[in-house]
């Protein structure tokens, strides 16, 4: 969500600043600030709008010298956007200022508190009661260097309810950046002679891979040469110096228009990447080396929970699809968001799997914690290596995607499906699944990055396609069995980044109540490849045809019988009924991403979402 970027060094801090913030913006925001730190003063400036719009042009009329700062992007949650709501936020005296991402629960109470003791707030944040609370502590310390600073951060963090990544500078304390987490993820960055605090690695990469991901309950103390790691929890702690396993060209843009252009590109490169290392074709099976669990506690197996958010939930659908066809083990999908509130019946026979692209996601962490707390095997499908779900989790796999910047994910939802028939075919070779089997799914997966390659080339005739149903104002998104999950995924795709209305739906439940929405202004799009409920799905394309709704379809190639009914077809090789969702949502994420760039839509930060959505 909001985004965090500190620095210091012996450079600039301002043009470093700056730079981060553009790299975090596809994270959703809604105004920006930024705070630096020269000859004992305190320089501010912070403006509501995109980072273009308002605060670029307000540094190039009042640049900001110092070579210590903070800045910040802000996805309002108390209070609307308003330059006085933009961060950083400060104490009563002026001289602290504070950037947070997270909430801040009892912040009434504070704010209450704080109030009658003379602090006159200027914000409608939760985040200001933060750093009103650290200044009226640090009033209270006595002077003893930098630990003055320290000691009212930690102070003020153990009244603290609720979450918090925050970097905090003081003007007395020029030499200092303060940092801590809970619950909001915040890395730190070692340079040479220079040092940098994110809430996402994508923001300092450029300028060092060297980085230490802190722990919840972690004060990091920074200096411009050192760093010093303690736990409000456990005193002092040593955290171990990761390096970052991409480079920052990774998330450049390159000749793509979009990054959601270029991530849709990727993705043969991710289905490769996610393969890579992990198929065993002796033995006709896949390899995992961080699972932690043993053949034998695999096979005693007899339950599958996948939670998730978003498109992460659409991968696990089809996670559930997988791993009731070739592993023949009962599976289900729960939204973290609703499983970490319920009590459902888990026996201990239950293996639970959470699935998050950034490894931040808020409700499928405290849904990893609530399974671990109940004693369930708890594994994780993460990209983010070093993500606090990765480290969290008793096991998991890296998807190995790179760096994804469009707020719509794409290629980390392939890159999911990948690791997820992986998963399966493991699970199904340790049971019942033959070893041809097996070699059927390893050839059919290594397959696929050729086809969806195929597939784009088809991209100028879905533009085409999404010019003729850009002004729709509703669609929807049909599809059986493994292509469900595909329906409610393309659904979910022209909604954030077109603003066109659309629901995913299971092809024969549309005679049960969507039915009564077909017109001729309302398309469908059918997901009805040659597979095992083709006849079906194309009965129901017929009734819709009765009714003279538009219909576009995603057929099998060499299918010429559905151009009969269908007004336009989208063209996708032939695989096994299991990997057709790999192939089936590339003409999806085009047609959305088409009919929002037709339609004027910020296509990779649309209003209103976050590419991490790390608040409840």
């Amino acid at each position: 969500m909001c985004g965090i970027v500190g620095y210091i060094g012996q450079r600039s801090a301002e043009p470093l600043l700056l730079e981060g913030l553009r790299r975090l913006e596809y994270r959703g925001y809604d105004s920006a600030g930024m705070s630096t730190l020269d000859g004992g003063q305190l320089r501010t400036i912070k403006r509501v709008g995109k980072i273009n719009e308002g605060l670029a042009p307000a540094l190039a009329a009042t640049p900001m010298p110092g070579a210590t700062g903070i800045c910040h992007t802000r996805w309002a949650t108390h209070g609307p956007p308003s330059d006085a709501n933009a961060h950083p936020h400060f104490d009563q005296s002026g001289r602290l200022a504070l950037v947070h991402n997270g909430v801040i629960e009892n912040y009434a109470a504070l704010r209450q508190r704080l109030t009658k003791q003379g602090h006159v707030f200027r914000s409608d944040t939760d985040s200001e009661a933060l750093a009103q609370l650290i200044g009226h502590y640090y009033d209270e310390t006595p002077a003893d260097g930098d630990a003055r600073l320290v000691n009212a951060v930690r102070r003020a963090l153990g009244e603290v309810i609720g979450t918090y990544g925050i970097a905090v500078i003081h003007q007395d304390h020029p030499q200092l950046l303060v940092g801590a987490r809970r619950g909001s993820p915040l890395v730190l960055g070692v340079g040479k002679g220079e040092n940098f605090l994110a809430s996402d690695v994508n923001a300092i990469v450029a300028h060092t891979r060297d980085v230490v991901y802190l722990n919840d309950f972690d004060v990091a103390v920074i200096t411009r040469d050192n760093f010093q790691i303690s736990s409000l929890t456990a005193g002092a702690v040593s955290r171990q110096i990761s390096r970052v396993e991409w480079t920052a060209d990774a998330a450049e843009k390159g000749d793509f228009a979009h990054f959601m252009l270029k991530e849709i590109y990727e993705q043969p490169l991710a289905v490769q990447n996610a393969l890579r290392g992990r198929v065993n074709h002796e033995e006709s099976t896949s390899l995992f080396g961080g699972l932690n669990m043993t053949a034998s506690q695999l096979r005693d197996v007899d339950r599958v929970i996948f939670c998730a958010c978003g498109t992460a939930w659409h991968a696990g659908l089809v996670g559930e699809y997988l791993f009731e066809e070739l592993a023949r083990v009962p599976a289900e999908v729960e939204y973290a968001s609703e499983f970490r509130y319920r009590n459902p019946p888990v026996d201990k026979g239950t293996l639970v799997f959470v699935i998050s692209q950034s490894g931040e996601t808020a409700d499928t962490l405290a849904a990893l914690r609530e399974s671990q707390r109940k004693g369930h095997k708890t594994l994780a499908i993460v990209n983010a290596v070093g993500s606090t779900i990765a480290r969290e989790a008793d096991g998991g796999v890296y998807m190995h995607a790179g760096p994804e910047v469009g707020v719509a994910a794409t290629k980390s939802y392939i890159s999911q499906l990948t690791v997820l028939t992986l998963l399966a075919l493991h699970m199904g070779r340790l049971r019942h699944l033959s070893a041809a089997r097996g070699m059927e799914i390893i050839r059919e997966l290594e397959a696929i990055p050729d086809k969806i390659q195929h597939v784009l080339k088809q991209n100028d005739h879905i533009r085409r396609i999404a010019g003729k149903y850009q002004r729709a104002n509703d669609f929807l998104f049909l599809g059986r069995q493994f292509n469900y999950p595909i329906a409610l995924e393309g659904a979910l795709k022209l909604k954030e980044i077109s603003y066109i209305h659309a629901e995913g739906y299971p092809s024969a439940e549309m005679k049960h109540g969507p039915i009564a929405l077909i017109s001729p202004e309302v398309p469908s799009v059918f997901i009805c490849p040659r597979d095992a409920v083709y006849e079906k799905t194309f009965s129901n394309i017929e009734e819709i045809k009765a009714r003279k709704g538009p219909i576009i379809a995603v057929a099998t190639e060499g299918d010429t019988h559905i151009a009969t009914k269908a007004d336009d077809v989208i063209y996708v090789p032939p695989t096994v009924d299991y990997l057709y969702p790999f192939l089936t949502v590339v003409p999806l994420q085009l047609l959305a991403y088409h009919a929002a760039v037709l339609r004027g839509c910020d296509v990779d930060k649309p209003r209103n979402l976050a590419k991490s959505v790390t608040v409840e």
